[in-house]
């Protein structure tokens, strides 16, 4: 049992050795590109079904509810997308993310960490945060922001398929940013940056702190999961709340 303060200050510290550590990437760029393909080969049709999905629900309740009181549809496009780039976009990829990415990087390091690979590569003098933990975080970081727009735009064109072929509302309306300003997708950015450096910092984090073999492996990918997904939510709504004080 790991104590909250443990918890707290272990990713923290490992954080600020992976940020230390990341001139080195420029000798990693194979190992950074090789990351941020397999993070997209396994995410992108688990995001596409479900981002497509969430804009259907999200158009099919919106409209229906304000059917209930307003005759009028023309708004329910642009509060839509708006919706979609600046909190559930950023916010739903992220947690696919944890999912598959941040449980992946927890039991491949679990698994290492176990079977004293990783102290091997100490006694070789080979950083383990340089070899495996930089060339993750630089991936998931870029990668956040790729899937979240790709993400959100699969959503739009499943809602607007919704609200064109379901509710009669013509595409030109619905497909309106008069409800999006550029500071929706800043705050979507800075979202999807938070989200990308605490994923994989969870994640490694986990798997570095995996003892008692197979049974610790499959405890620290539950762990990670669930810390990287309690973080989004937080981050979600720390950033959130930050940013209208602010006036974003």
């Amino acid at each position: 049992m790991v104590g909250i303060p443990t918890a707290i200050a272990s990713p923290l510290f490992l954080l600020k050795r992976t940020v230390r550590a990341l001139p080195s990437a420029a000798r990693a760029r194979r190992r950074v590109v090789d990351a941020m393909f397999q993070i997209g080969n396994q995410s992108v049709v688990f995001i596409a079904v479900t981002l497509a999905f969430l804009g259907l629900i999200l158009v099919y309740q919106g409209a229906f509810q304000a059917q209930k009181v307003l005759p009028d549809l023309t708004q329910v496009g642009r509060f839509f997308i708006g919706t979609m780039i600046r909190t559930f976009g950023p916010t739903i990829v992220a947690l696919m993310l944890a999912t598959r990415v941040g449980a992946g990087i927890a039991a491949e390091l679990g698994s290492m960490t176990v079977t004293d690979q990783i102290e091997a590569m100490k006694v070789t003098n080979t950083d383990p945060i340089e070899y495996l933990v930089v060339p993750r975080f630089l991936a998931t970081l870029i990668m956040m922001v790729v899937l979240w727009v790709f993400g959100v735009l699969v959503a739009i064109a499943a809602g607007t398929l919704m609200g064109t072929l379901r509710f009669d509302i013509q595409l030109r309306t619905f497909l309106s940013l008069a409800g999006t300003a550029p500071k929706d997708v800043w705050v979507g950015v800075f979202k999807c940056l938070a989200f990308g450096t605490a994923i994989p910092i969870l994640a490694a984090d986990s798997g570095f702190r995996a003892t008692g073999g197979s049974e610790g492996v499959g405890w620290a990918t539950t762990r990670a999961v669930v810390n990287a997904s309690f973080v989004v939510i937080m981050l979600d709504f720390l950033i959130s709340t930050l940013a209208y004080l602010a006036g974003w």
